[in-house]
């Protein structure tokens, strides 16, 4: 029977859902349909595949031959399905065996010549493609990413190829492919890509909040001046952070996978001597950037800046800069951590467990208060309220940053190493993880309630500060949050009066 099935994979989001390439051949006129909801892209591979068959020295049958990509009501995208359709011809048309097929997964992209070029979204292809049992082929160009699935998946096998040829002298069992192996992990340093805290000269209650925003994974607002130091500190956070987990830095390079920055070069090639080292991510997005570009989206979904820094820390400086409208879309990834984006087609959802620093000056001068500033208050209040207060409210810490003190800037030998800090930032994180599983800025008011019960005292206290401060239930359990936080740094089990009044301290400022 002129029938043959190849297995393959699709995107999407950051999952790979199985793809089973149907190709029958069948009397009639010479022709090649492609079934399944295609796309563009997919629809065009019957071009590429003729050609790559035809380049490779095989037949191209003269029949009618039928692809068809099930399931039926998965969309599918981009190129990586011209290996497996090529391979499904070969199989219906009798020129390579169909056993084999059974055992392998494929993903590529055929040039005319039948190379096999990179796609996107090889990794999370193989952590599917292994948990399935199967064997994945994918492009010489994409092992660097494929290698990573076989961190925690030992029992994998991931062939790498670089044409349609190669391929089909594996199946006949002529030449086997190239078999990867797990890559050699790198220590990872963060201290290097982040730069040192200790570049920064005084500002010691900023570097405080930084700690305390490190070690209970909250979200920070820098406000004052400029030239004060605000992008310098928000830069060196990911240098106080601890290093990812492999988990940790299997989602990451999944989210890389897909938006096609992990492992590729310019020119479609793997890099020579690709290590892994993947570590937390830094996303500063300039402040002309749109609500999609933040958040993600397009027809095919992919990752924005906020899913980038998974993880990680987004940093958004000049933040009244921003349109209102797009800070606006920030509101429920900071509450739930992920995004989701619904299209006709299909809904994605996107990780989003990202640490938001930003950074602002209290006008449009940065001067405000000083002799040479010149806005009006009208224009300070334009300025300052292109933030709105649910926004605000979902910041932990709100920090002035005020000008350097004569003689600070030329200090030296008195500032405190990111390792230092990020010693005990470690240690508070792992207090946490073992008393709750989670860090502090990620517990829920139910959780909250539980670990962190205030007696009487400490609760009028409460009281007496939302009403002065003006504060939301949202932002009295976030004082506690940071409270809990301030505790763990000093290895106490309570919360006293102490840390709550220093948790209060951050919210007595505020840019508005």
């Amino acid at each position: 029977m002129s029938l043959s099935v190849v297995y393959s994979r699709a995107r999407l989001g950051i999952q790979a859902p199985l793809v089973s390439i149907e190709a029958h051949l069948s009397n009639g006129l010479p022709s090649l349909a492609i079934v399944g909801m295609p796309e563009t892209a997919v629809k065009e591979s019957k071009d590429r595949v003729r050609s790559a068959i035809l380049n490779s020295q095989f037949e191209f049958p003269a029949r009618r031959i039928t692809i068809n990509l099930a399931p039926a009501d998965l969309p599918k995208a981009g190129g990586q399905f011209d290996l497996a359709i090529a391979l499904g011809i070969l199989a219906a048309s009798g020129q390579i065996p169909k056993h084999q097929l059974s055992n392998h997964e494929f993903i590529g992209e055929l040039a005319l010549s039948g190379e096999v070029r990179a796609v996107s979204g090889c990794l999370p292809a193989a952590i599917a493609c292994h948990r399935s049992g199967r064997q994945l082929v994918c492009p010489q160009a994409n092992a660097g990413e494929a290698m990573l699935s076989l961190n925690n998946e030992s029992d994998g096998q991931v062939f790498s190829a670089t044409s349609l040829l190669s391929v089909c002298q594996h199946l006949h069992g002529q030449q086997s492919l190239p078999q990867l192996t797990a890559p050699e992990a790198s220590s990872p340093n963060p201290q290097a890509a982040a730069g040192d805290l200790s570049d920064v000269k005084g500002q010691h209650q900023a570097k405080r909040a930084l700690e305390i925003a490190a070690a209970g994974r909250h979200h920070l607002l820098f406000f004052g001046p400029p030239g004060t130091g605000k992008s310098m500190l928000a830069s060196r956070l990911p240098g106080l952070l601890p290093p990812l987990t492999p988990a940790q830095q299997l989602e990451v390079a999944c989210i890389l996978s897909v938006s096609g920055g992990l492992g590729i070069a310019a020119d479609g090639s793997s890099p020579a001597g690709f290590q892994v080292s993947i570590e937390r991510p830094f996303s500063a997005p300039h402040h002309t950037a749109s609500a999609v570009a933040l958040v993600g989206g397009g027809s095919q979904p992919k990752p924005g800046e906020i899913s980038l820094a998974h993880q990680g820390v987004l940093f958004l400086d000049e933040l009244p800069e921003f349109q209102r409208q797009v800070l606006e879309v920030l509101r429920e990834p900071l509450e739930c951590g992920s995004i989701r984006i619904s299209r006709a087609l299909a809904q994605v959802e996107f990780p989003a467990a990202f640490q938001l620093i930003a950074a602002m000056n209290p006008c449009p001068c940065g001067y405000w208060g000083q002799a040479r500033c010149r806005c009006s208050r009208e224009q300070m209040q334009r300025y300052q309220n292109k933030i709105s207060g649910p926004l605000l409210d979902r910041i932990d810490l709100h920090v002035p940053v005020a000008p350097l003190k004569k003689g600070e800037l030329y200090e030296v030998g008195k500032e405190e190493s990111s390792a230092a800090v990020q010693a005990r930032v470690s240690a508070a994180q792992t207090r946490q993880r073992q008393r709750q599983g989670c860090c502090n800025g990620e517990l829920n008011s139910r959780q909250l309630q539980l670990l962190c019960p205030l007696p009487q005292s400490q609760q009028q206290l409460l009281d007496q500060a939302m009403e002065a401060l003006g504060l939301s239930a949202r932002a009295l359990h976030r004082t506690v949050k940071v409270a809990r936080t301030i505790a763990d740094l000093e290895a106490v089990d309570t919360i006293t009066d102490q840390h709550l009044n220093e948790a209060l301290s951050y919210r007595g400022f505020s840019p508005i």
